[in-house]
């Protein structure tokens, strides 16, 4: 994939939020802010402009000037914070945004040939915090609004759009989710809920509290955790897993490898438990037995 730098809008009133600090707003258990920080954990440089908070991986601060300036404003401010050819822009209040939509806007730019590629929601709306740019272009056009309107505050992102060769991309419903409203946020952290989509959230967000980069077959530790269960006694579930975990991360590396490889042998202790479990006892014949007849 072709190298970017992302900026992340968290500035910002949230008037129709009555001013709460929207980027900071827990939506399954983490901010929205490092829910979009972690969409984009493979930038060279990650700058936020906004506020300085606490924040789930290092990123670089960047505050328009004035502050509250709008979006455009907000973005010139972090322009000047990258480096590298592309740059992907997302607002920080889209819960759902996930990597493979981040992979496919700066891949599409890479091979499109356009200045700027930007998703469309179900709508068909264009989405201009939910894109990637060449960083040039974007920076020739920043220039040129600023001289044209003598500023770039309170100026509306369309004048940009509007200026640059776009690619559109349709993604799934719900990459470009924002949370505008208390509706939004309650209906965001109903759907991370439901049952297709809780055990993935709450997996991504164990892993991102313990500041764990590593992608594991999730199958397989459940078929593990089913094994252990029922072959041995119940409890054996959590423990067994963690015990996986302990011995993968002191097996060399300690990755996915390590991981399978040691669910693989607990997974095969507990099938072979279960085994012994429901073989039948050999029947033995005491004295009067046989006896007996």
């Amino acid at each position: 994939m072709t190298a970017y730098d992302a900026i992340v809008l968290a500035g910002g009133a949230a008037k129709r939020l009555g001013g709460a600090d929207k980027p900071a707003l827990s939506v399954g258990g983490r901010p929205l802010l490092d829910r979009v920080l972690g969409a984009c954990r493979d930038a060279a440089r990650t700058v936020v402009v906004g506020g300085r908070r606490a924040t789930a991986r290092p990123v670089v601060w960047a505050r328009e000037d004035p502050p509250g300036g709008g979006p455009l404003a907000a973005l010139d401010a972090g322009v000047r914070q990258t480096a590298a050819e592309s740059v992907l822009v997302l607002s920080a209040d889209l819960p759902f945004l996930g990597e493979p939509t981040v992979r496919r806007l700066i891949g599409t730019l890479g091979s499109s040939g356009r200045e700027a590629a930007l998703l469309t929601d179900p709508d068909g709306r264009d989405q201009p915090l939910v894109a990637a740019y060449r960083t040039e272009p974007l920076r020739r056009e920043l220039a040129l609004l600023a001289t044209e309107y003598g500023s770039l505050t309170g100026l509306p992102l369309r004048l940009l759009t509007q200026e640059l060769d776009l690619a559109r991309i349709h993604a799934e419903p719900l990459a470009s989710f924002d949370c505008d409203t208390w509706e939004d946020i309650s209906a965001a952290r109903a759907r991370i809920r439901e049952h297709g989509n809780v055990l993935d959230e709450w997996i991504t967000a164990v892993k991102d509290e313990l500041g764990i980069e590593l992608d594991v077959d999730t199958g397989a530790l459940l078929d593990l955790a089913r094994d252990a269960a029922h072959g041995v006694a119940r409890p054996a579930a959590p423990l067994t897993t963690f015990l996986v975990g302990y011995a993968a991360a002191t097996a060399g590396d300690g990755g996915p490898e390590a991981v399978a490889e040691a669910s693989r042998k607990a997974a095969a202790l507990a099938r072979r438990w279960e085994a012994e479990a429901q073989q039948s006892a050999p029947e033995s014949a005491g004295p009067d037995q046989a006896d007996a007849g």
